[in-house]
């Protein structure tokens, strides 16, 4: 079963906002987490950015080089197999590879544990298996929200081998957009309204920018958990 399959997808027309706001330390909607953790998100207003605190989280350096090291020793020989498509089913990726896996080392079990742990209400139904999707370096992932059918209120990846850009659009105002920056080794959780009734998408190399500064796309691989619908 692809996790991707009866996803929504939604294309979006971007229109820039001559500014861009960011979490700090001083704004009344600023995270509890440290100063420094603020830098992962920016976006068209200062209302848009309150409509998703405490919904978006990006934690840099989740794992270690030594960890990610060993997420790609586990996925690389399954993914290797395969071809790039350039042609997703529904149009939603461009230039990627996927898979999915049930079982791992005791290294990449606890890290997926750890995940598992900080993303997900205790109790939550997890869909078992865990989606590897590999993107190319001139691959993207276009405007889509995750199925419902298949998936729950909570999606949590871990980026490997590069940093990148994914962008949350409300489904109702594409005039609105929020940039996470996904920092190689991170951890990003999207919940609830953010994950219903926003697109999300990584933006491809040439327009991989945040916050005015460009960040440079390679082949990227996330490692993706999501929890059962309700």
């Amino acid at each position: 079963m692809r996790l991707l399959r009866d996803s929504k997808r939604i294309l979006v027309n971007y229109i820039q906002a001559p500014e861009l706001f960011r979490f700090v330390s001083e704004c009344s909607i600023s995270d509890k987490a440290s100063d420094s953790s603020h830098e992962w998100l920016c976006g068209s207003s200062r209302a848009i950015l309150s409509a998703v605190h405490g919904q978006v989280e990006v934690r840099p350096n989740f794992i270690s080089e030594e960890e990610e090291s060993a997420l790609l020793n586990e996925v690389e020989p399954g993914l290797k197999k395969r071809r790039y498509e350039f042609d997703h089913w529904d149009d939603a990726i461009h230039g990627y590879k996927e898979t999915e896996r049930l079982q791992w080392g005791a290294l990449c079990e606890s890290i997926l544990n750890r995940v598992r742990v900080v993303a997900f209400p205790k109790g939550s139904p997890l869909l078992g298996p865990v989606h590897v999707l590999d993107l190319d370096k001139k691959g993207y992932i276009k405007p889509h929200v995750d199925s419902v059918k298949f998936c729950g209120t909570t999606i949590a990846g871990l980026s490997l081998l590069s940093d990148s850009v994914m962008r949350l659009v409300p489904e109702k105002d594409s005039t609105d957009w929020v940039d996470l920056l996904l920092s190689r080794r991170s951890l990003y959780i999207i919940r609830d309204d953010a994950r219903f009734k926003f697109t999300h998408e990584i933006l491809k190399d040439d327009k991989s920018f945040f916050s005015g500064q460009k960040v440079p796309r390679h082949r990227r691989i996330s490692v993706i958990c999501r929890n059962l619908p309700v």
